[in-house]
């Protein structure tokens, strides 16, 4: 990474990337032209049916207006501690590995983070149907973590066949989501809401199937490793000048191609199946000597919920790849430094695992309860830090009641566990008490 990649001469000769921009823009143009056309008619959304897709709700001339959300407030019990910033949730990456950094055990949290507001619109235009969906939430993270805050879920609109903005990334499949309440999810999901461009391909070889497409903001999760703390003066053939910053200073990825994603969807009297697939170019640079260089990431996704008996579902997903951990929905990674000597380390896409199995049991209209497993297991590399993470595992099980129309209580237990590159691990479980009172002006114009 420092010395290989980023201190001698770059690779030359073939590239699979070798004018990767340059098709990226081609591909964008294709999509504008078929689209500028009627070839493929009819609003799509390029994904797993929404439960609120605007149609049906507040009439407004030509505009289908759906105004949603919920509120939502849990209490959590937890047995053990989490990082103060994500007590809200059972994330497994902030379950401590080494003594109690945040505490003894046991604390009592109140929150309402998950509240959410949403407004989806569709019209019709002289030439084909518009969508516009957006959408937020109260559960501030990066620089916002820890805080009840406004943050964007959803920024999407879709004119025919062809979508740009914020949405479920084109990779995965949001239909997999168990009926849990804790607000993470499964830890080893694909889960990510990402900026892209998509075009959509419905009934491709059936009524009930679609092909699509997306080019996708590119964010690669860079470990220094061991050497984050090490003076730039250290690499082998270092330029002389100055050594305070350190390699972690200088280190950083460098991304100038958009992730390349596509998947295929059928639904099925049974269910549905679905089958997903990646490439990416791993970018990382030196701000200090200009030098910069790139891995190759891709990965596979499949995925599928099999109707059962009555409203029971079972959704398993298995997803494997390598350099694509930051699509995944915790303890992801995509670049890590592949040996412990400086003087011949370089950058390695770590390779990634993840496996969802949940089971959503419908006892009756009133009640109904979840029970799954989720896990995240990256093929660590020897030049990351021990206190890295490497494992993740998650076990929910809950009984919830609806008693009347928009109203959910609920009772869960939560268990998780980390396991750290250096074979240190920690676990945390909880119960958690949520009250949920959604509305949607879909829904109460419908029942009038």
């Amino acid at each position: 990474m420092f010395r290989n990649n980023l201190m001698g001469p770059l690779r030359c000769g073939p590239s699979l990337f070798a004018g990767a921009r340059s098709a990226g823009a081609l591909l964008l143009l294709a999509a504008l032209v078929v689209v500028s056309g009627d070839v493929l008619a009819g609003a799509h959304t390029g994904g797993a049916a929404d439960a609120n897709d605007g149609k049906g709700g507040l009439k407004l001339g030509d505009l289908d207006l759906n105004i949603y959300g919920f509120v939502m407030a849990d209490t959590i019990y937890d047995f053990k501690r989490v990082d103060p910033d994500w007590n809200d949730t059972l994330r497994v990456s902030t379950i401590p590995t080494r003594g109690d950094p945040y505490g003894g055990d046991g604390e009592v949290v109140f929150g309402v983070r998950q509240t959410r507001l949403g407004f989806d619109a569709n019209y019709d235009t002289s030439n084909g149907k518009v969508r516009a969906l957006f959408e937020w939430e109260l559960f501030g993270t990066g620089g916002d973590a820890g805080q009840t805050t406004p943050r964007l879920r959803h920024a999407w609109v879709q004119w025919k066949n062809f979508g740009a903005g914020q949405y479920w990334s084109n990779f995965m499949d949001i239909s997999v989501f168990p009926n849990t309440i804790d607000y993470w999810g499964p830890t080893g999901m694909i889960f990510y809401r990402n900026k892209q461009l998509r075009y959509a391909f419905p009934n491709l070889f059936n009524e009930s199937s679609e092909f699509a497409i997306s080019l996708e903001d590119p964010d690669t999760a860079l470990s220094i490793g061991r050497f984050r703390d090490e003076s730039t003066c250290d690499i082998p053939g270092a330029p002389g000048g100055n050594c305070d910053s350190t390699i972690g200073d200088v280190v950083q990825k460098d991304n100038d191609v958009p992730d390349l994603t596509a998947k295929y969807r059928d639904e099925t009297s049974w269910g549905h199946w679905q089958v997903a697939g990646m490439l990416r170019k791993l970018g990382f640079e030196r701000t200090d000597t200009g030098n910069s260089d790139y891995e190759t990431g891709w990965g596979f996704n499949a995925s599928t919920v099999i109707n059962t008996f009555g409203r029971d579902q079972l959704k398993l997903q298995l997803a494997w790849g390598e350099g694509i951990g930051n699509y995944f929905n915790d303890g992801g990674l995509d670049l890590a430094p592949d040996d412990t000597d400086l003087a011949s380390v370089d950058a390695q896409a770590v390779e990634i695992l993840g496996i969802v199995a949940y089971y959503d049991h419908y006892w009756n209209d009133k009640w109904s309860s979840s029970i799954g497993w989720s896990m995240t297991d990256l093929d660590t590399e020897d030049g990351q830090a021990g206190t890295e993470f490497e494992t993740g595992q998650i076990v929910n099980v809950n009984l919830l009641h609806y008693p009347t129309e928009h109203v959910m209580l609920g009772i869960e237990g939560i268990w998780g566990q980390r396991e750290d590159v250096d074979g240190e691990d920690g676990e945390d479980y909880r119960i958690q008490f949520s009250i949920k009172a959604d509305w949607s002006i879909k829904d109460f114009i419908d029942r009038q």
